[in-house]
């Protein structure tokens, strides 16, 4: 018993890890397939409407077997605004800004989701926020340093420490600006603002469902049906909906189940019994993944400053996990020591 509860409770530090594995291989596989010339405004269609139709064997079986969860006005509501806000409007503006910039930008920007997740979710009173407690304040310097890092790691390089390709003159450079570099950084940054958004509203949504894959379903159908309806007004070349390159194909196949399926129902369950706070201290991590695939599969060099980066990150990362689990042992010693406190009162005395 104690071998599995440690497993579960190692869970949601696994699948995180894998989730920002798999968002970083979609960055870039997303980029290959616009390059192409694939518009990502039918990239975000055709991915979200497979997924939406992997699943849906899925709900039926559920329905079938009598599990289903029953639909209320509130849910649908809730849904059709997951739907709009982190499918339609976050993806839109992602892989617009993806087209506009690099993976690298957007994995820079991307760190910004913890700052907007910890402020909303300070606001709304998810999170508890008292900067005398060692615990929210392990967690507001660790936040800092890991976005720090990530942007060290992105913006500097410094000399070489492992050389696998010629270094170029531009070595400290971001990369060089393609021409609406500064609107897909704006938008990108809009993206940030709505997946915090949007974290904090699942969060809520996954409490008032119980079942991932019903959420997910609704979430993923309402989302389809907004983007299509936007995209085919924004993306009127008939020719552009129809596919070209196997790589189109692959990157489709690989959202689909990586993204919609995989990575949606996973993060609902670890909103649900981590919070969304949680959820977005894996984010800077997005850097130090894209740094290690480049030098293991495409032969990039190792550069001082992501080693510095990385550092900063992995630093960060654990301070705010122990300040998680610092605050979580408060609580429940609070919780035992006021359960002590009433069986004392109520105790008669001789």
């Amino acid at each position: 018993m104690s071998w599995m509860s440690k497993v579960m409770g190692a869970a949601p530090f696994m699948v995180m890890i894998i989730v920002e594995c798999v968002e970083v291989g979609l960055s870039t596989l997303s980029k290959a397939a616009m390059v192409k010339g694939m518009s990502n405004f039918v990239f975000i269609v055709y991915y979200n409407a497979l997924g939406t139709l992997i699943l849906l064997p899925v709900f039926l079986y559920n329905i079938f077997r009598g599990k289903g969860v029953r639909l209320t006005f509130s849910l649908l509501y809730k849904f059709f605004l997951l739907g709009l806000i982190g499918i339609c409007l976050l993806q839109i503006c992602a892989y617009t800004g993806i087209n506009y910039s690099s993976p690298t930008l957007a994995a820079a920007i991307g760190n910004l989701i913890p700052v907007f997740t910890f402020i909303l979710a300070v606001i709304l009173r998810m999170e508890i926020l008292d900067l005398r407690n060692p615990s929210s304040q392990a967690k507001c310097i660790g936040t800092i340093v890991a976005i720090s890092g990530a942007m060290v790691v992105t913006l500097y390089k410094g000399p070489p420490l492992i050389t696998q390709t010629p270094s170029d003159a531009s070595s400290n450079k971001l990369l060089s600006m393609p021409s609406k570099w500064t609107l897909g950084g704006l938008l990108l940054a809009i993206t940030s603002l709505l997946s915090s958004t949007g974290n904090i509203l699942q969060t809520a949504t996954a409490k008032e469902c119980p079942d991932e894959l019903t959420l997910v379903f609704f979430y993923s159908l309402f989302g389809t049906l907004q983007s299509a309806a936007v995209s085919i007004f924004l993306e009127s070349d008939s020719n552009k909906w129809v596919l070209h390159h196997k790589i189109e194909i692959i990157a489709i196949v690989y959202a689909a189940v990586t993204t919609t399926v995989f990575r949606n129902t996973v993060i609902t369950w670890c909103l649900r019994e981590k919070g969304p706070v949680y959820v977005v201290t894996y984010k800077p991590l997005a850097i130090v993944i894209a740094m290690i695939m480049g030098l293991a599969f495409l032969g990039d060099n190792l550069y001082l400053g992501s080693v510095v980066g990385s550092v900063a990150i992995t630093a960060g990362f654990y301070s705010v996990i122990w300040g998680q689990a610092r605050e979580k042992d408060d609580l429940a010693a609070k919780s035992i020591g006021k359960l002590e406190s009433s069986c004392n009162q109520s105790t008669p005395l001789l």
